[in-house]
């Protein structure tokens, strides 16, 4: 692949040696985790010949914002939607949240990036269609159709999970108590039952972002962006291992630590896990 159709056996066989692959197996796995211990790096691009990291590196910062701005919008929206609905339980405006999830959760991702970009893009046009602006504000500006879509993959099922959670809190007998105190009910809402229905949610939120980075990869190629999901779809297509295991490995160190942040957001929210650790 690197040399091209009609190389030499000659060239081949130096080009074995130069990549390390006429070394025992065991051998070669050693090098390439020295490489990855010491350097952060998967090798250099069969294509490019640039460093896989390099690679990354030059793409990650656009990804990275766009699952910042998708998960935002995600946990805003969650938690408006969740504290109206339940605290309007059974009644219109209840039953219409409900029904959301239930016809959302069937939407392909690439199909309501399609949609968007058809409404707000071609016929509104509020928002560019691909691509990415020129400094903060045209970055953010372009980046904010494909965070919604992202985002509304993940909504339903936290809007399901919290509103659940809060309607179990609402019926808790300490409630009786704090509307005895005087405690005015917006201030019951947020900072007594929000926190103590949280904790599920949050943890399935956990999970959620590591599903989101990979459908932040597909929203890439729907969008046009120049990010780390359009980089590995072509990787892929050139079939450029290092590069493509690069991605991987980074992919999977950012959902450990996603995980480890739950872990201490739910640490915080739950004073009876503070005693245990």
């Amino acid at each position: 692949m690197i040399l091209g159709e009609y190389s030499t056996p000659e060239a081949i066989a130096s080009m074995h040696h130069t990549l390390g692959l006429d070394l025992p197996i065991g051998d070669q796995y050693l090098r390439f985790v020295r490489n990855l211990v010491t350097h952060g790096d998967t090798g250099a691009s069969i294509i490019s010949g640039t460093s896989a990291r390099e690679l990354i590196a030059d793409r990650a910062p656009v990804t990275l914002l766009l699952i910042v701005m998708a998960s935002f919008l995600a946990i805003l929206l969650s938690l408006l939607l969740a504290m109206l609905a339940a605290t309007n339980k059974d009644k219109l405006l209840d039953h219409l949240i409900r029904i959301f999830p239930t016809i959302t959760l069937g939407m392909p991702v690439f199909w309501v990036g399609l949609l968007l970009i058809l409404l707000f893009g071609v016929r509104l046009r509020w928002f560019p269609v691909g691509g990415v602006g020129e400094g903060w504000t045209g970055m953010l500006h372009s980046l904010i159709l494909p965070a919604i879509t992202v985002a509304f993959t993940q909504i339903p099922t936290l809007v399901r999970s919290l509103r659940a959670q809060m309607l179990e809190v609402l019926e808790s007998d300490f409630l009786v108590t704090l509307k005895a105190a005087g405690i005015p009910s917006r201030v019951i809402l947020l900072r007594h039952v929000l926190r103590n229905s949280a904790l599920p949610t949050l943890m399935l939120l956990g999970v959620n972002i590591s599903y989101l980075i990979g459908g932040t990869l597909v929203v890439e190629q729907v969008f046009g962006i120049k990010g780390i999901g359009s980089l590995l779809f072509s990787s892929i297509s050139k079939r450029d291992f290092p590069v493509i295991q690069g991605i991987a490995l980074y992919c999977a160190i950012a959902v450990v630590i996603i995980s480890l942040l739950v872990e201490m957001a739910s640490w915080w929210l739950d004073p009876r896990t503070k005693g245990k650790q």
